[in-house]
């Protein structure tokens, strides 16, 4: 029996042993040595060779993550650790540092109560360091930190012994001020993490030492030592005095919650039901004996188990042969396979209880969000984010009869990864993919033709606007094309606090009539509550409101209703692009008293078009995605990057210097940074280093306007010109 196999039978005993389980996942920048630090806690339990840790990037199995030395998936590993005379499971979750990858950092984070953020001492707090913190904080997950590759502040930096020590207090200020700001308010003052508290440890994972002031009471290797060693240029002997999975082994179990803390808190943020019902007792308490309730957060697809859905169990008990209802579709499936992860490798298990992290085989279609549960329950709230594909490629097969393949390659590839949208442009016929970011999409097109062995050619990439309205629209009446029902609408915009809140709040679809929950949120969100009793729909930051009296019929047509504006809140009137910030008011209505006059034929095209008729009165504008981009330097090289950054539109909002480097940090454009990898490589001989974070959309600028607007429809072969709103209703 191999170490896995040995290791599964352990972690199988430990399942039980709430009190001793820790789902933990590691967070950083990109390249700040998660993945290098993951290592060193699987070399720990015996999994690799300690001499390789650090090289062998176990957690990054696929082969581009080798090739292009970053993590691009979330991978998950169960280990069982001895601590102090007791066996601990640890289930641990490496995640990407690259903003195109932010969705399985989301994802990753509904699955853990803890994590480890880890920091390059001579970097510090980066952008996306900020991004994962925000998001761990947000699903109520707690942070210890991690300062990493403490080494280069000698190496490099040159630095005295105190210096050293600003440095580390310069990071914990900064994580300390992004958790005041983001963590839950029972938790800001709590969660801050500090040098004496234990929760702050450093050292070097590539070199394998680490220390931590308990750690230190234990290993007897004083802050002042660390500096000799370092200095020395004796860190292999560090290491041995002071292993760096030993004293962040002793931070995640002394400083992270078991489930058994976690739920009691966690429950109430990722699920909106009732905690006195019995499975919301349940889920709060942990219990193994109770009903099953899971949340599904990773999906892969096997080519011969289909659908392996990994996910978070919160209550009861699950085994093979099991029978569970999925919340979403409403259907039951038996559970064929249960397994735990050992980075890419799937091994089986005999049963999985809550409070741990497991992979089901037995679903047909499922996805990620789902909730798996063996009674009737409400379903865990959507993941916390508003990141959104920012970029599309259109993409076919080189050889036409692989057409009916490459639909199931993508639609596989958008189960996998939420975040990748796959859709068919209905005037064209091409397929089109849209994901985060350049980088997202190379990866998926490299799994494409690499993984599934399937020829494509693809197009450039193209960026994704948003409409928005300017004003409000007047009171107008739009027509079914029989003119037997007639509708009274407006448009109003929605914009500020209730946009970002509404934003943030990530709540699509329609609404139940007088379903409680719903009013409750959106009041929480801002509406009155007049206007949140009457909201039929949701669609990203936009919302459909009937504000009529008494029309007896209006029941019988609320399902086209939500369906019109659904679709004209996904393809808006300037040039097929998603709206933002409409709230579209149903005022009045006169509907044909017998019901074959008024079917979908008559509904749809009359709300749609005069959606659009409100929308053009109102005036509609582009809106553009930013990344927020940091860029650093060499001195010398600082003109070359200044004037490459200037030519693509970036508004530059600060510069510093850190050393012999300049750090420039600006907002760009999206479409700018088109083939801005190659550029500004060229401009600054190599010598750059950048990274950017998702940063929302913004207005584009008025000379922009129509030039884009025109390219957009010229692309989706619509007409040149956009209608004037009186087409729409006349």
């Amino acid at each position: 029996m191999g170490r896995k196999e040995d290791m599964v039978e352990l972690v199988e005993s430990l399942m039980e042993k709430k009190e001793n389980i820790r789902n933990i996942g590691t967070v950083a920048h990109i390249d700040h040595g998660k993945t290098t630090l993951s290592d060193s806690l699987i070399a720990a339990a015996g999994l690799i060779n300690n001499e390789l840790s650090g090289e062998v990037q176990l957690m990054d199995y696929e082969d581009q993550e080798q090739d292009r030395g970053i993590t691009i998936n979330a991978a998950n590993i169960s280990l069982a650790y001895p601590w102090e005379g007791k066996q601990h499971l640890i289930n641990l979750i490496d995640t990407p540092g690259h903003v195109d990858f932010t969705g399985e950092v989301i994802r990753a984070m509904r699955a853990v109560d803890g994590v480890i953020l880890v920091v390059d001492a001579v970097e510090g707090v980066m952008p996306q360091t900020e991004t994962v913190i925000r998001q761990s904080l947000k699903e109520y997950v707690k942070p210890v930190l991690f300062i990493n590759k403490v080494d280069r502040i000698i190496s490099e930096l040159n630095a005295t012994e105190q210096q050293m020590q600003e440095k580390f207090i310069k990071v914990i200020t900064h994580v300390n001020t992004l958790i005041e700001r983001n963590a839950p308010q029972q938790f800001k003052e709590e969660w801050k993490v500090g040098i004496e508290k234990g929760t702050v440890a450093f050292g070097s994972a590539m070199k394998k030492w680490g220390v931590s002031a308990p750690y230190i009471k234990k290993s007897g290797v004083t802050f002042k030592q660390v500096y000799e060693y370092m200095k020395n240029n004796q860190q292999d002997e560090l290491a041995k005095k002071s292993p760096v999975h030993e004293a962040v082994l002793q931070m995640v179990i002394d400083h992270l919650p078991s489930p058994l803390q976690s739920q009691k808190y966690r429950i109430k943020k990722i699920w909106a039901g009732d905690e006195e019902s019995e499975i919301g007792k349940n889920m709060v308490s942990c219990n193994a004996n109770g009903p099953l309730s899971m949340v599904i957060t990773d999906v892969g697809v096997d080519q011969h188990a289909g659908d392996v859905a990994t996910g978070r169990i919160y209550s009861g008990t699950i085994q093979p042969g099991d029978e569970v209802l999925l919340a979403t579709t409403n259907q039951k499936i038996k559970i064929q396979k249960l397994g735990i992860y050992m980075s890419g490798d799937f091994l089986t298990i005999k049963k999985a209880s809550a409070g741990n992290i497991t992979a089901i085989v037995g679903a047909k279609d499922i996805y990620a969000g789902e909730t798996v549960s063996t009674t009737e329950m409400k379903s865990f709230e959507n993941f916390m984010s508003n990141a959104k594909p920012v970029m599309t490629i259109s993409i076919e097969a080189k050889n036409p009869k692989d057409l009916p393949k490459l639909i199931e390659v993508l639609k596989k590839l958008s189960k996998e990864d939420p975040n990748l949208q796959a859709t068919i442009n209905q005037e064209t016929g091409e397929h089109l993919l849209s994901g985060m970011g350049e980088l997202h999409l190379e990866v998926n097109i490299y799994r494409i033709k690499n993984n599934h062995k399937l020829e494509v050619e693809t197009s450039s990439p193209i960026v994704v606007y948003h409409e928005a309205i300017k004003n409000g629209s007047e009171l107008l009446e739009a027509k079914s094309p029989n003119k037997h029902n007639k509708f009274k609408i407006k448009t109003t915009k929605i914009a500020g606090e209730l946009f970002e809140k509404l934003l943030d709040a990530n709540m699509e679809g329609k609404i139940k009539p007088k379903h409680t929950e719903s009013i409750d949120k959106l009041k929480g969100i801002g509406f009155d509550t007049d206007t949140a009793r009457k909201i039929w729909a949701v669609i990203g930051t936009n919302v459909l409101v009937d504000r009529t009296r008494g029309i007896v019929a209006l029941n019988e047509i609320r399902e086209l209703l939500v369906q019109a504006f659904t679709d004209a809140m996904n393809e808006g009137p300037l040039a097929k692009e998603k709206c933002q910030g409409v709230m579209f008011e149903l005022m009045d209505a006169t509907l044909h008293e017998d019901s074959i006059h008024r079917g979908p034929a008559q509904v749809l095209p009359a709300i749609t078009r005069g959606i659009y008729a409100c929308m053009l009165q109102g005036g509609v504008e582009l809106f553009e995605p930013k990344q927020l981009l940091t860029v650093s330097v060499p001195e010398n090289q600082m003109g070359s990057a200044s004037r490459e950054l200037g030519a693509r539109r970036v508004q530059i909002t600060e510069m510093k210097t850190e050393g012999d480097s300049s750090i420039i940090i600006g907002k760009a454009p999206v479409k700018e940074l088109i083939g801005f990898s190659n550029a500004m490589r060229s401009a600054t001989q190599g010598r750059a280093v950048w990274t950017a974070e998702y940063h929302g959309y913004e207005k584009l600028p008025n000379e922009l306007q129509q030039p884009t607007i025109k390219e957009i429809r010229k692309r989706k072969g619509m007409p040149e010109e956009v209608k004037s709103w009186q087409y729409f209703i006349d």
